[in-house]
């Protein structure tokens, strides 16, 4: 029988999914609680990782025309009241401001006074405060077509949270267009989808299902919304961004008027877009392990640390001198845009300095001690394969192929994602057996992504919701129209949609 390996994160992903994944996050020091309900502090180790995604999406932004802005926090409440759908769709995750200064309560205390003339919302989303803006930006359909994104916070008041996934504060960046004609915004609208798949396969290595939310599935005031959706290590479901044509509805809100070519004044069609910090939270369960987090090298704050083993006091300076000789080499070299970057860890922490790496997901370690010295060698182990797992490898060897490796690690995450994907998505069309697949799921198996007809009634997407906590998360893209009947129902239907347990 072969011997039970002890993992580094307790409770495991079998044993408690929710815990593990707060464990992770805790073992790799990303971020923490806040003394503020609801709210995250994010650490360097964390923020990093947000830096290297922002970095790398901004670009990818600007190459399609966005440029960047900034709008304020606060929100007059009068304009969430221009779109009445969209206000009444935030309405209940909204934190107002009512006063703007403090008074001692005579009792050693704080109370609020100077009552606002008119209440502020803390941005839920832009919507109405960029449309402002815009309606006295725009005149001409010259002025046509504004592309801009804002790199921001919001905040929406969420009364179960969890760090990265689900908080009452986040971090995100929104974006906001304006076109002269309906062809163009659409056109944005699937443009920006286009960015946000690159983006989350290329550098995240989260495979992703692409399609069109249901009605009641859509951005408040929205005439379609799209997305992305990834499935989790268990099986449940993440919308990793969203990506919506708002048609007419905010510009008739906003008086986002313009003279067309015609020289007749028309309506705006406008779009907006977003993706945020619950990114990290998706490949956070994609990739990780019973012993930690694991870092897709493209967004890795660092893709190498070398261990220096110091047999004999007389053996550090010789093998400092050999890592930090060995870092300036590997850093030489270039992986998609950005150095190779390395860190060097002398602590004198024994085995648990080598865990600390394991559980922080960087890419590659490398043990350099007096033996590897003589044989000019390094001893490496990557994060895609088991910790215990090393192998000697030709130092000059290893310096030329740093970014293969690195690449490497990146398909295989990629690669393993998306095998269990498709080993985990199934075609459906007996009721009976869907509901049994759902009704057990619980705990590290939620089930599985299932394609089922569905007639399109609000009422079987309801009662699905209801009975088992399944949602219709997309309208894939690429599913075909085919003769069916509904999962729900009965009734006929033309195609079939993903259901799944969701995030």
């Amino acid at each position: 029988m072969a011997k039970k390996v002890k993992s580094a994160i307790t409770p495991t992903r079998e044993q408690d999914y929710p815990a593990w994944y707060q464990e992770v996050i805790k073992a790799a020091d990303m971020a923490e609680n806040s003394p503020v309900r609801g709210c995250m502090v994010i650490k360097p180790w964390g923020y990093a990782i947000w830096e290297n995604i922002m970095h790398e999406m901004d670009v990818m932004f600007k190459e399609t025309g966005v440029k960047n802005a900034y709008f304020p926090l606060f929100i007059p409440l009068s304009y969430l009241e221009k779109e009445a759908e969209h206000v009444e769709g935030f309405a209940k995750e909204c934190a107002v401001v009512t006063h703007h200064r403090l008074e001692p309560d005579g009792e050693g205390g704080l109370r609020p006074a100077g009552k606002l003339a008119e209440p502020l919302i803390v941005r839920p989303t832009s919507e109405t405060i960029i449309g402002e803006s815009m309606a006295r930006w725009i005149s001409s359909y010259r002025d046509l077509p504004i592309l801009l994104n804002q790199w921001a916070n919001v905040v929406r008041w969420e009364m179960r949270t969890r760090m990265f996934l689900r908080t009452s504060e986040f971090l995100w960046q929104e974006g906001h267009t304006a076109h002269a004609t309906e062809e163009d915004a659409r056109e944005r609208t699937l443009l920006m989808l286009d960015v946000y798949t690159k983006f989350v396969e290329d550098y995240l290595a989260m495979p992703v299902i692409r399609g069109k939310k249901t009605p009641s599935e859509r951005f408040p005031g929205a005439e379609d919304t799209t997305c992305i959706e990834a499935m989790m290590q268990d099986k449940r479901a993440l919308q990793a961004g969203t990506s919506h044509f708002l048609g007419q509805n905010f510009a008739k809100g906003s008086d986002i008027k313009f003279q067309n070519e015609e020289g007749k004044e028309a309506y705006a069609w406008t779009t907006s877009w977003g993706s945020s910090t619950r990114m990290i939270g998706g490949m956070i369960m994609v990739h990780s392990d019973d012993d930690g987090l694991v870092l897709p090298p493209r967004v890795a704050p660092a893709h190498v640390v070398i261990l220096p083993i110091f047999k004999k006091n007389e053996d550090r300076r010789t093998i400092m001198e050999s890592a930090q000789s060995l870092k300036d080499a590997l850093e030489e070299k270039q992986f998609h845009g950005r150095k190779v970057v390395v860190e060097i860890d002398d602590r004198d922490t024994g085995g648990a300095r080598g865990w600390d790496w394991v559980k922080k997901g960087v890419p590659v370690r490398i043990e350099l001690g007096p033996r590897d010295l003589e044989q000019n060698s390094v001893f490496m182990a990557r994060r895609d394969t088991p910790s215990h797992q090393k192998n000697s490898m030709d130092r000059d060897d290893f310096i030329h192929q740093i970014t293969d490796i690195l690449d490497n690690i990146q398909d295989t995450l990629f690669n393993r994602a998306q095998a269990r994907r498709k080993e985990n998505t199934i075609e459906m069309d007996d009721k009976k057996a869907f509901y049994k697949l759902f009704k057990k799921a619980g705990g590290y198996d939620n089930g599985a992504f299932v394609m089922a007809h569905w007639c399109g009634a609000d009422a079987c997407e309801e009662t699905i919701k209801k009975d088992l906590s399944v949602t219709i998360r997309c309208i894939p893209f690429d599913s075909p129209t085919e003769e069916g009947r509904c999962i729900c129902c009965d009734h006929p239907s033309s195609r079939r949609v993903l259901f799944a347990k969701a995030y």
